[in-house]
């Protein structure tokens, strides 16, 4: 089925400024983030990894918020569960494969840290560290200077809600605010601080704190990613216009376990958690590129058979890859100098 130009140009992601090839990206990323997660999942269950963590259910919103940046410009200091956005962008998959292997050759900790603590120069993704929350403090200060320079660019930073109850996420807000900084807070709320769910953790909005702070605070549907690029993209131009921050929470459920080491079970129901599976912003995605023409069941087999064999390559690489050697374990961990003591 073919579409008129007509309707074409009545769509809701053309009414938002986005191509019909970047409306498709969209969604290739978004599968591409669920089947990477899913075989991570699979590599643990079989023993070949020790440990993953799932963002399972958050990539709809989490490719969305990517596209809404600036990849020349901007700063990125993701949390442990955005798979999708450091996909969307320029991670590869193989990247992500030598992390969960953790072999040397991973360009985030050159396997030193656990899977899912992001780190890239090349892609201005800012290295993150196991202690929540640590990175929102960090995000200020990339936007602070970025002030002080003169320079054309937005600090993202993304945590869960759990973290919305620390000290770092009050401190960094209130200097953002008061220095009125290019920088976009995202809480991504998947209702649960691994057993603690939110009606435990917080009173009220977590969107509705940023008025506390002088600034904008949104709370959107991440099921929806049209909605959630259109309010990053305002927070985007409000950022680059001078007007400060935004905080924006994303509502999303966890339908994962916290970890590979998380029985869910003991603190939720297999309803509760089947109610939300649901409501997958992915399978409903697909349905609105199909119904404007853009989608259709063709497209749909050959992008899982791409996907497939991108990620079989990288499980085999990423598998057969070697360790770090012994020499090299505590190389950058400690000052290096030259033959006349001078630091490298």
């Amino acid at each position: 089925m073919t579409q008129s130009g007509s309707v074409k140009n009545h769509t809701r992601h053309a009414a938002l400024g986005l191509t019909d090839e970047q409306a498709v990206r969209m969604y290739e990323l978004m599968q591409l983030a669920r089947k990477y997660d899913e075989r991570g999942q699979l590599l643990q269950r079989a023993g070949k990894v020790n440990f993953n963590i799932s963002g399972i259910n958050q990539e709809p919103s989490q490719v969305a918020m990517a596209f809404a940046m600036d990849t020349e410009r901007d700063w990125f200091l993701p949390y442990y569960r955005d798979y999708a956005f450091v996909l969307s962008v320029g991670m590869t998959v193989k990247e992500l494969m030598l992390a969960l292997f953790g072999k040397a050759e991973d360009p985030n900790s050159a396997g030193r840290q656990l899977p899912g603590h992001f780190g890239s120069k090349r892609l201005r993704i800012v290295t993150g560290s196991s202690p929540v929350t640590t990175q929102v403090p960090h995000a200020v200060g990339f936007a602070l200077a970025a002030k002080m320079r003169g320079e054309n660019s937005v600090s993202l930073v993304s945590f869960g809600e759990g973290s919305s109850n620390q000290g770092d996420f009050h401190e960094g807000c209130n200097f953002a605010g008061v220095m009125k900084l290019p920088v976009i807070f995202v809480c991504q709320n998947n209702g649960y601080a691994i057993s603690v769910p939110l009606s435990k953790q917080t009173a009220g909005r977590i969107s509705d704190r940023a008025l506390g702070y002088g600034f904008p605070g949104f709370q959107v549907d991440g099921n929806d990613p049209l909605e959630v690029y259109r309010v990053f993209k305002e927070a985007h131009d409000r950022a680059l216009a001078g007007e400060g921050p935004t905080l924006i929470e994303v509502v999303t459920y966890r339908v994962t376990p916290h970890s590979a080491s998380d029985n869910d079970l003991a603190y939720r129901t297999k309803e509760e958690v089947e109610h939300h599976r649901a409501k997958d912003g992915i399978p409903a995605y697909r349905r609105y590129l199909t119904d404007i023409g853009l989608w259709n069941d063709e497209k749909e087999q050959e992008l899982l058979a791409r996907i497939r064999k991108e990620i079989d390559e990288a499980t085999e690489y990423g598998e057969r890859a070697p360790f770090q050697s012994v020499e090299d374990a505590f190389r950058y961990v400690y000052a290096e100098t030259d033959e006349a003591g001078e630091v490298r």
